[in-house]
């Protein structure tokens, strides 16, 4: 289900507020949702391709296998949200807070990571390889080193363990 610029504005501006938003494989593509409030939502599944996600609100949210795909997410907040098996191949995240987050399976390839906050975020199997993580922040996150080492770029980052990047 694709939706026009004027229903999604309706529906995030009319849904009730005490309840998460609830698309779950919905087609989102495209999307204008800048600084949308999108908390807890249900968008499993959905297709966010190159939707513009600056600053949204999206903690706790559920973005299993989710494709977000060249979609702008930057300065959002994804604090705690669920995107195991997401696709986020060359999307633009530099300033997210993903920390807590999961990521398991994830695809991130080509992803813009800078200032990044994954701090205890779970990374297990998911695709940094040409990711930029300048000036990440990776403590206590679940990586293994041979994922960031196909990383494009750690200056600056601080890696799991506190050290820092050269």
């Amino acid at each position: 289900m694709q939706f026009t610029t004027n229903e999604l504005y309706m529906l995030l501006n009319l849904h009730p507020g005490d309840r998460p938003l609830w698309l779950p494989g919905a087609d989102l593509s495209g999307a204008n949702l800048y600084r949308a409030p999108l908390t807890g939502a249900e968008l499993s599944d959905a297709n966010l391709r190159g939707a513009n996600l600056f600053g949204a609100e999206l903690q706790g949210a559920d973005l299993r296998e989710a494709c977000l795909d060249e979609a702008d997410l930057e300065g959002a907040n994804l604090y705690g949200a669920s995107l195991s098996g997401t696709r986020l191949v060359r999307a633009n995240l530099s300033d997210v807070d993903l920390s807590d987050a999961t990521l398991f399976g994830a695809d991130l390839s080509g992803a813009n990571l800078r200032q990044a906050n994954l701090k205890s975020a779970r990374l297990d199997g998911a695709d940094l390889s040409g990711a930029d993580l300048r000036g990440a922040n990776l403590l206590g996150a679940g990586a293994a080193g041979d994922q960031l080492a196909r990383a494009a770029s750690l200056q600056g980052a601080t890696l799991p363990d506190g050290t820092v990047h050269a």
